[in-house]
């Protein structure tokens, strides 16, 4: 197979590569794993698929993966995600030009429809001489829902057959039924050389503990979601800065005086509070966890329902990982240009099928992610694209900073993967806090931070060595 790709320009490639050049310094964690790994190499023979947004910080990843020895191939997760320049500076390579690319392929474009996502991604899966990947990068969870259930249909093929979900998975199903068709084997050929995958999402881990659970999951997993500088950076951090240029790239509102709800109070749902409070915005918050619940009250904001909070919200943000948390008839009852956008899981959380379905109701496309849905009787909402995650929809994500602690994250995952494959041993599990700390420390110096360092009296205190890390047993962050 020649060098191939699916990006939408590759003439974006100069653009692309001046923003990777302005984000790598901040993104020390990457840049620490090039000079650490760079000469021992350890992802060396190791071929890796990565199903992760694709912008200018993941490309930052791609190369650093590139860097430590392995093969790499890279679809976005996200049909409205992708940075078509940071694409095309990926595909070009830092030695290489868009007249003469030598980089990595990619199979990503912003705007993609569902058809060309499942197609992009399996072209991602497909590496010279018929084989597949050694290790996944995903996000989501969607190329191990392909593997496996490719896989599965290989032994039963009515799986295709069963009800779907959502537009997503029917769209899986046919294009799974097509590769059957032309290669009944493809997954079961490939599964025997896959040696795992690194999580990056709390949803994907949810599908890999399900999977787990139901003696279904054929490889292991590391979950990078719950590493603390993954949950609470890319979680809490990210989505504290990147929600509101999302909103307001789409829609220059001023969020001063205006009342949000953010539905879920966890992780994300934390950040999205506190950035819209910070901006002058009255912040409604709806739950169904009480811990959560009260953790929310504790700081000042009111806890209601979606159904109490739809005549006076003028924004609303969801965050909870869960399905149908706005729903057609809520959105039915909003006020008149009520802005609606999440930042939770894929499309699953607004009722956008619902939103379509409705005959009465007609679209008027402001510009691209940006749609006002006309209701019968003269009002409107404003839904942020489509119902998908707002940050990466209508911004370009989190900053590279936060994103340097989620891929450090994802680096070390993919060695310990391919360190470990020779056990092979399917399961989830997560990266252990010796790790974490270090992901954490790579990142001090950039922001100036200096540990303080225990005397030998306070070390025997505390029943630890002077020289090592203070490891209390049932210390959670």
């Amino acid at each position: 197979m020649a060098f191939d790709y699916r990006i939408k320009d590759l003439k974006l490639a100069d653009l692309g590569r001046r923003q990777l050049d302005l984000a790598e310094p901040e993104m020390p964690g990457l840049m620490a794993a090039r000079v650490k790994h760079g000469k021992t190499k350890p992802l060396t023979g190791a071929r890796i698929t990565g199903s992760l947004h694709m912008t200018v910080q993941t490309a930052v990843l791609i190369e650093t993966l590139v860097e430590l020895g392995a093969a790499v191939r890279w679809s976005s997760c996200n049909i409205f995600s992708t940075q078509d320049e940071a694409a095309a500076a990926v595909v070009a390579g830092p030695k290489g030009s868009a007249a003469k690319p030598a980089g990595v392929p990619v199979y990503a474009w912003k705007g993609e429809n569902l058809v060309e996502y499942w197609d992009l991604l399996d072209q991602a899966l497909r590496f010279p001489k018929g084989k597949g990947p050694n290790l996944i990068v995903d996000d989501g969870g969607d190329a191990t829902l392909m593997i496996h259930l490719g896989y599965q249909a290989e032994d039963d093929p009515t799986v295709l057959d069963t009800p779907s979900g959502s537009e997503d998975e029917a769209e899986l199903k046919k294009l799974l039924k097509l590769i059957l068709k032309e290669d009944p084997k493809r997954w079961h050929r490939i599964l025997p050389e896959l040696f795992g995958v690194s999580e990056e999402t709390t949803t994907g881990v949810r599908r890999l503990a399900q999977m787990a659970d139901n003696k279904e999951l054929l490889i292991p997993a590391i979950d990078v979601n719950d590493s603390v500088t993954k949950s609470k950076f890319d979680n809490l951090y990210g989505c504290r800065e990147s929600l509101i240029d999302g909103i307001k790239r789409a829609t220059d509102i001023m969020l001063a005086g205006k009342v949000a709800v953010v539905c879920g109070y966890g992780d994300v749902g934390k950040g999205c509070a506190q950035s819209l409070r910070g901006q002058g915005a009255r912040v409604l918050v709806t739950e169904i966890d009480p811990i959560c619940a009260l953790q929310a009250a504790m700081e000042g904001y009111e806890v209601t329902t979606v159904k109490k909070a739809l005549p006076q919200a003028d924004i609303w943000v969801t965050a909870t990982g869960c399905v149908d948390v706005i729903t057609a008839e809520h959105m039915a009852k909003m006020k008149n240009q009520a802005i609606v956008c999440n930042i939770g899981h894929f499309d699953h959380e607004i009722d956008v099928a619902g939103l379509k379905a409705t005959a009465s109701i007609k679209c008027k496309p402001v510009k691209p992610q940006v749609d006002e849905w006309v209701y019968k009787d003269g009002h409107s909402i404003i839904l942020l694209a489509d119902g998908r995650l707002v940050n990466l929809g209508c911004a370009t994500g989190h900053p590279s900073f936060v994103m340097s602690n989620s891929f450090t994250n994802q680096v070390l995952a993919q060695i310990e993967l391919w360190q470990q494959r020779a056990k092979r041993v399917p399961g989830v599990r997560v990266l252990p806090r010796e790790l974490d700390e270090e992901v954490a420390r790579l990142h001090l110096e950039k922001i100036g931070v200096e540990l303080t360092k225990l005397s030998p009296k306070q070390a025997s205190y505390l029943n630890i060595k002077a020289k090592g890390p203070f490891k209390p047993k049932h210390y959670r962050y």
